[in-house]
């Protein structure tokens, strides 16, 4: 008898799933509220492209690093407790992120609401897989839940757009706070404890490692279209990501209580839907990065209107995600998933031809459409596979890796995608800049970002207004197309491992789970590595 059956709190555990969304909601959409925000730094805090990549990759990078950690500690400590304290900490951050005055200020703020989103993110599914144990019911919950953080990746520039058109940009931080006390008081009143007391020792050498390297491979390259993707510092850092990786690995795989079992790798279930959540967020996280620009600065969207006009990729994931799950376990997670990671790069390449005078209806909705309904079909089926191949008492750590694929993807997203629009717009914008005779001062304020570059025109005479806005459209749509390309290829990449390696079904050894009670206690065993039917 599950869990659900013999304990009465689980009763309600539709509610407890409701509480987990909101707060799942609440850390994913500050991913990308800030996307819409981007023009108004850029103007307001004078933040140059590379410092736009970081208040938006300061989040996701110390996200990403800190949620093995925080999966495990909250297998040890009590994932209730760890999600309540990570929901206090968001909102303390939030407030600081609200004040900033210079846009280094808002990234160290930012990285600090990291920390906080790093504590909730893994427990809230954790809680969810220790509370659904019956397969059907876990696939639907799992669905609802990669519903919601799909919803929120798309509300966030609408959220955002809204609340700079009628407030100040700080507000886009101080709104978590009423939506944290909600979750704070229903999370504690419905959300029950569960733990992992078999959990081994606190690993603080996997912990450093894991953030030195993440941390080193995206400081790599957002730096790289500066330094030169083949300096001695670019390639000096992709070396040294490589070997913490290597040393990462090894020092896990010798632990007799590792932080992250790596021979779970050996689980093609596990390791390709990983590897499929990785690049639908890399593309996704990546295409948003410039959309937002392309809507405000191309089109001439307001902050309102440009969020306005990603509803359909809100309405689509909303709609696809809740039965996406429940798709897989009728034609098998292979296909759907191969599947949607296909659509994704559809709709990637759909944009990559978009330009200023493009058919909203017939161009702009369609990629968008494509995306959304490409991500839906991914990410709810990959996160039951991940989920599935492990213990119920491993949820914590299963739920990191889950988290961490997710959080590396979008944040190499933006970093790649943002690096390879730099290398191409700035070139660009200066040659053309230069040939129209503009000087070199304001040439070089150009090239930091097609803001900075509208801003150029603005203080330039009437007469020459038209030709730099031409010139720096022009660079950013082409910047923008290379950009949609490498998220279209990542994409397809994916889609092609994905047929290839992910299996269609787990066998039934893998399904097997154990059970958890709500004090801690935790029966289990850990599933076969490998031996995964396709």
């Amino acid at each position: 008898m599950s869990a659900a059956q013999t304990d009465p709190r689980h009763d309600r555990r539709w509610a407890i799933l409701a509480v987990l969304c909101l707060t799942v909601f609440l850390v994913v959409v500050d991913n990308t509220i800030v996307n819409v925000a981007l023009v108004t730094f850029s103007r307001e805090l004078g933040a140059s492209t590379s410092e736009l990549q970081w208040i938006v990759d300061a989040y996701s990078l110390v996200f990403a690093g800190l949620l093995l950690a925080a999966g495990s500690l909250g297998d040890r400590r009590g994932r209730k407790g760890t999600m309540q304290v990570g929901l206090v900490l968001f909102a303390a951050t939030s407030v600081l992120a609200a004040f900033s005055a210079t846009a280094g200020q808002l990234i160290a703020a930012r990285a600090a609401m990291g920390v906080g989103a790093a504590l909730v993110f893994p427990a809230t599914l954790a809680i969810l897989t220790s509370v659904f144990t019956e397969p059907t019911e876990r696939a639907k919950a799992i669905g609802a839940w990669s519903g919601v953080t799909g919803l929120a990746v798309a509300l966030g520039p609408l959220a955002g757009g809204f609340l700079l058109e009628h407030f100040w940009w700080g507000s886009i931080f101080l709104v978590n706070l009423p939506i944290v006390a909600v979750a704070l008081i229903a999370g504690w009143k419905l959300v029950p404890t569960s733990r992992d007391q078999h959990a081994g020792r606190p690993d603080p050498v996997g912990v450093v490692a894991s953030i030195a390297m993440i941390s080193l491979l995206v400081w790599t390259v957002i730096e790289a279209p500066d330094n030169g993707w083949t300096s001695a510092a670019t390639l000096g850092g992709f070396a040294g990501a490589a070997a913490l990786l290597g040393g990462f690995v090894w020092w896990e795989g010798r632990r007799p209580d590792p932080m992250l079992d790596v021979t779970v790798f050996r689980n093609a279930r596990f390791s390709a839907a990983s590897l499929a959540v990785a690049t639908a967020f890399f593309g996704l996280f990546g295409f948003i990065f410039l959309v937002t620009q392309y809507f405000q600065v191309v089109r001439g969207y307001d902050t309102l209107s440009a969020g306005v006009h990603t509803l359909p990729f809100a309405i689509t994931a909303a709609v696809i995600s809740p039965i996406s799950a429940r798709l897989a376990l009728r034609f098998g997670t292979k296909l759907i998933v191969g599947s949607g990671l296909l659509a994704m790069s559809s709709g990637f390449l759909l944009a990559s031809y978009l330009d200023g005078t493009s058919s909203y209806w017939a161009a702009v909705v369609p990629s968008m459409v494509m995306m959304a309904a490409g991500l839906a079909l991914t990410t709810a089926p990959a996160t039951e596979a991940i989920m599935g191949s492990l213990p119920v008492d491993k949820a914590g750590v299963g739920s990191a890796v889950n988290d961490t694929t997710r959080e590396i993807g979008g944040t190499l997203g933006v970093a790649v995608v943002g690096s390879v629009f730099s290398s191409l717009y700035g070139p660009q914008v200066a040659d053309s800049l230069t040939g129209i005779g503009v000087p070199a001062e304001p040439v070089a304020i150009a090239r930091e970002s097609v803001v900075a570059a509208v801003e150029v025109a603005n203080r330039a005479p009437a007469v020459a207004r038209p030709a730099i806005l031409d010139a720096a459209s022009d660079a950013f749509l082409h910047g923008m197309a290379a950009g949609c390309r490498v998220a279209g290829l990542a994409t397809l990449v994916g889609a092609a491992i994905a047929f290839a390696a992910l299996p269609a079904r787990a066998r039934p050894a893998d399904a097997e789970r154990a059970t958890i009670d709500l004090t801690g206690g935790a029966e289990a065993r850990r599933p076969a590595a490998a031996g995964v039917v396709v």
